[in-house]
């Protein structure tokens, strides 16, 4: 490259200097080497002595040194390669529960820290892949055995009783049997007797149902209402812990029963309170969230008995059977207790339900009881035999409600999904789904001694009736401004009651004449 210098620019051109090519062959250099006789091999081995004389380039005496194999990494090697096949083709479950019986299985750890599903799985890959399959195996066959306890977890155990229950299921058969004899005797001549002229003109009556009543009952939400046998008397309970008792129709104050420390679940009346039976007697019981039951007549406002054994568990509904001498309580040990009022002794200690009892309804015969949970099933039980005849399954979710028709081989149950189902007893399944409201239904009550008609409440604020047997929704009795917890149907059939989240109670009656 040359450079040439201006004296006027005062800068440097530089210039580019042109490859020069030269064209020719080496065959005439080649031609004198073989005339001379020079080899390439000796020209070769002339540069290397020139370079070892040098100094670079050292070559070796000509000794070697031979490499043991090392033949323990080598299979070790192999073993690693040989375990990564294999853990391959095993097989884990995705099931992380499994995951972690197998680990535990093989006395390893079932979880490390920051470990994951996935990085679970991969180890016991692995342990698999090293130890073998065949580990647990044994386990894999001692399954089936394992399913017969989880299988007996879902039997009803029944334990020998005392002598007072062995005597009181023979009361409540020769009790029960007659009136069952009675009211398939009037269902045989009611049969014909309501006719398609007659169900309308009640379905007409039902559709102009409106609000006549309406009474502030508390300074807390209103948790339960129901009617006395005679139909006159109101009985509300309050989440303040009081219970009161309101005239029917003009919603008068009669008397406020004070002994609850906590929220009352609900209030119940004796079925001859009222009617034939005194009031100083025990005429109503009641239940509060902290297991306390209490026994109430009509002169005092303060309980004239309590009943222990519940606490500290809640007790969330009560009720009479038929003939008023049992009581049956449902409490959130998941069991549901019966008392016999005359020996005043707790006689029956029932478990089946896997979580807390909610509801408890009685057939009108006596002989039968329905319990309702809320593990989402109900479960009717033969009070004479003591045995769990039929489990009603089909709720998503747990059953808030639930009782016997009048007929005495329905049930309707409502539950948390919204829902209300209607159960043949006699078919022993659900024959009918009634998508009732939109938020949980807190009660179903059928028309007494009919049975013509269901009512149910519901968190969504209103109060529906629905006709049987096509369960057509006939009138929805919306009025209140919360949740509706409780609903309840007069005995003479003139007033429907509704209590409220929002601290009323409602009385509805038809516009039209006849009744309900």
């Amino acid at each position: 490259m040359d450079i040439e210098g201006s004296d006027d620019e005062g800068e440097s051109v530089y210039v580019k200097k042109q490859k020069i090519v030269h064209y020719g062959s080496l065959e005439e250099k080649e031609r004198q080497r073989l005339a001379t006789g020079i080899s390439l091999s000796s020209v070769s081995n002339d540069v290397v002595k020139a370079g070892i004389e040098a100094g670079n380039i050292n070559i070796s005496s000509g000794d070697t040194m031979e490499m043991e194999e090392d033949k323990e990494s080598q299979a070790e090697a192999l073993a690693i390669f040989e375990r990564r096949k294999r853990a391959r083709q095993i097989q884990v479950s995705t099931d992380d529960t499994e995951v972690k019986a197998h680990l535990r299985l093989l006395g390893e750890a079932i979880c490390l820290f920051g470990e994951g599903p996935a990085e679970r799985r991969e180890r016991l890959r692995q342990l698999l892949a090293t130890l073998g399959t065949d580990i647990i195996q044994p386990k894999k066959q001692e399954e089936p055995v394992e399913i017969k306890p989880k299988d007996e977890d879902n039997i009803t155990w029944y334990h020998e009783g005392s002598e007072n229950l062995k005597k009181a299921r023979y009361w409540i058969a020769e009790y029960s049997i007659p009136r069952a004899k009675e009211r398939i005797g009037k269902q045989k001549e009611q049969k014909h007797v309501l006719t398609v002229t007659r169900l309308q003109d009640m379905h007409k009556r039902l559709r102009s149902v409106s609000n006549e009543y309406s009474q502030i009952g508390d300074n807390r939400p209103l948790s339960h209402c129901e009617f006395s046998p005679n139909s006159k008397m109101l009985a509300v309970a309050s989440w303040s812990g009081l219970c009161k008792l309101w005239s029917v129709p003009d919603c008068q104050l009669i008397r406020t029963l004070r002994g609850h420390n906590c929220n009352v679940g609900a209030i119940v009346f004796h079925p001859q309170a009222t009617v034939s039976l005194d009031d100083n007697a025990c005429c109503m019981a009641s239940c509060g969230h902290d297991g306390a039951v209490k026994l109430w007549n009509l002169v005092s406002d303060e309980p004239i008995a309590d009943i222990e054994g519940h606490a500290p568990y809640r007790v969330a509904h009560l009720n009479y059977h038929p003939s008023g001498r049992f009581l049956g309580t449902c409490c959130f040990d998941h069991s549901w207790r019966l008392w016999d009022l005359e020996a005043q002794e707790e006689i029956l200690h029932q478990e089946g339900h896997s979580k807390p009892v909610y509801d408890i309804s009685f057939q009108n015969d006596g002989a039968l009881a329905v319990t309702g949970g809320l593990d989402g099933f109900g479960r009717l039980w033969d009070l004479r035999s003591g045995r769990c005849i039929m489990f009603l399954e089909g709720h998503l979710k747990a059953v808030l409600s639930i009782t016997f028709a009048p007929d005495g081989f329905h049930v309707a149950s409502g539950s948390e999904d919204n829902t209300a189902k209607i159960w043949d007893v006699r078919q022993r399944k659900c024959v009918y789904t009634i998508p009732a409201h939109t938020n949980l239904i807190s009660k179903v009550h059928f028309q007494p001694e009919h049975g013509n008609y269901l009512i149910t409440s519901s968190y969504d604020g209103t109060s529906k009736i629905w006709a049987n047997s096509t369960w057509a929704s006939l009138k929805t009795l919306a009025g209140h401004e919360g949740k509706v917890m409780n609903v309840d149907v007069s005995p003479d059939l003139k007033f429907i009651a509704s209590v409220s989240f929002d601290r009323t109670f409602k009385l509805w009656a038809s516009e039209l004449k006849g009744g309900l």
